[in-house]
């Protein structure tokens, strides 16, 4: 009997000790997962062999996942955990063995395991980046190859009910290279299908996760999107993505787009460069508040009132102290991006009809509110720094300042439509992560969860939370204005649970 024979069995790589429960009496069955329907899976990212870590993944998760009603993990991993001597052409047969480990206790406990390259020879959405390309390097597709009909060859057999392949977490910067992208993808599942002819493959969509890959219709995998929007609630305060200027949460929530870039910007549309406008009429005269973010380069800001330049401020960021919170230097530009997060004032004259707010210079900088107070108490509208989107335009009745867009379900379901599409043509689609980093106020998270979760499950997909514990998780989050429950030594959300339970 040979290696996978065993672990068709349930019975490979398991170490002495390792087991702390024991099964039931027959695991849950799973259901059937095709490329062109798949599941409604449930459950989580575990992220033992995530980002540089390389721990064994843990039976008790699995236990607990299953025990609390979930079906489906997600194992984001970093494939240098499995690598002999950093050569990326060596893997390590005993941390495959402890990833076969994930397969059986998935076994054991009738759960999904759904096997990702969170970073791949040749690509990661994380830092630093990888020194060849996938999409361009052709040694580092070959390897990529090796890579996956790896596990390929090991899995070959299991069931599709038990085993999936998730080829890139989420591509991300592709751009113009977005055929090659696709090409990539094709190579890598046609050497897996050469290999293991049925088995599932689960391809992540491009940009972050957020656009499918239409090109990939003809190849018979599934496709899976993200649950990140907005990211001013998804990645509140997270020190990974640049979230300085987020303003604080809440949901349902208006928000608009506060980026102004200058009208020269080389690398945009013309349609993102416009002014920001207020309309009046303003019947008296009124305070403008304005609270500036980010400021990139020598970029200057001007205010107008109808033609009239009614305040205008040269914005120099650099090294050392000065009108800004917090220096940041970008290497790869050379340019400082600084954080001032600070208000400035105009006074706009009683009969302007509108009010225009423009960058000039370099670059661009980020509003993070605006507000109006023409006596009667000030009126504000939230900003967020929405890149390849139009400014956006607002009116004033002298009371009540209105624009921007609500965010709600209905524009959560809208960002749907893409996957709507692509599900109609006979790809099955799920959400292969989600969720809210722990800063984020607990109430508006849950709000926020509710709705996606509505959302998918009217349309029949599944969900994997990232992560199970962890800033994002039902357990051990560090939420401040949570009271947690005590659960075997770790931290329970049960609120959160019972959301997720559904």
């Amino acid at each position: 009997m040979n290696r996978r024979d065993l672990l068709k069995l349930g019975l490979a790589g398991l170490a002495a000790g390792t087991c702390v429960h024991t099964a039931t009496a027959q695991a849950p069955t799973l259901p059937e997962a095709r490329y062109d329907k798949l599941p409604l899976w449930r459950g989580f990212n575990l992220l033992e062999k995530f980002n540089n870590r390389n721990n064994r993944f843990v039976e008790n998760d699995f236990k607990w996942i299953s025990d609390f009603g979930f079906n489906f993990v997600r194992l984001p991993m970093d494939y240098r955990m499995w690598l002999i001597d950093r050569d990326w052409r060596r893997i390590n047969e005993r941390v495959l063995e402890e990833i076969d480990e994930a397969v059986r206790f998935g076994e054991k406990y009738g759960i999904h395991v759904n096997m990702n390259f969170h970073r791949a020879p040749g690509y990661t959405v994380a830092q630093p980046p990888e020194p060849k390309s996938v999409w361009t390097d052709p040694e580092a597709l070959e390897v990529c190859i090796l890579h996956w009909t790896t596990f390929a060859k090991r899995y070959k057999g299991i069931s599709n009910n038990q085993v999936s392949f998730n080829l890139f977490n989420e591509p991300a910067g592709v751009g113009d290279m977005l055929p090659q992208c696709v090409a990539a993808h094709k190579a890598i599942i046609k050497a897996i299908r050469e290999v293991d002819p049925d088995r599932l493959i689960i391809c992540d969509g491009y940009e972050w996760g957020n656009r499918p890959f239409v090109d990939l219709v003809d190849q018979k995998v599934a496709q899976a999107t993200r649950g990140y929007a907005p990211s001013e609630i998804s990645h509140y305060k997270a020190s990974w993505v640049n979230s300085a200027d987020f303003p604080e949460p809440s949901w349902p929530m208006v928000m608009g787009n506060g980026l102004l870039c200058q009208p020269n910007k080389g690398d945009m549309d013309a349609r993102f460069k416009q002014p920001m406008l207020i309309e009046g009429p303003f019947t008296s005269a009124t305070k403008l508040r304005i609270l500036v973010g980010t400021v990139s380069g020598n970029t200057n800001l001007v205010v107008k009132a109808d033609d009239r330049v009614i305040f205008q401020h040269d914005f120099k960021p650099g090294p050392g102290a000065g009108e800004w919170k917090q220096v940041v230097h970008r290497p790869e530009w050379n340019v400082y991006q600084n954080i001032y997060d600070r208000n400035y004032e105009a006074a706009i004259p009683a009969g302007t009809r509108q009010v225009s707010l423009q960058a000039s210079g370099n670059d661009w900088l980020t509003l993070k509110e605006i507000s109006l107070n023409s006596g009667r108490g000030e009126s504000l509208v939230n900003l967020s720094a929405g890149w390849n989107q139009e400014p956006s335009k607002f009116r004033y009745d002298g009371n009540v300042l209105t624009g921007g867009e609500t965010r709600d379900r209905n524009w959560l379901k809208q960002r749907l439509e893409p996957w709507r599409k692509i599900q109609e043509q006979g790809v099955g689609v799920m959400v292969g992560e989600f969720g809210a980093h722990s800063p984020c106020p607990h109430d508006v998270a849950l709000r926020w969860m509710s709705d996606m979760l509505a959302n998918w499950k009217e349309a029949g997909w599944g969900y994997a939370l990232w992560n199970f514990r962890g800033s994002f998780g039902i357990f051990d989050s560090g939420r401040t204005d949570v009271v947690y429950e005590d659960f075997h030594g770790h931290k329970l959300d049960r609120k959160m649970l019972q959301l997720l339970q559904g």
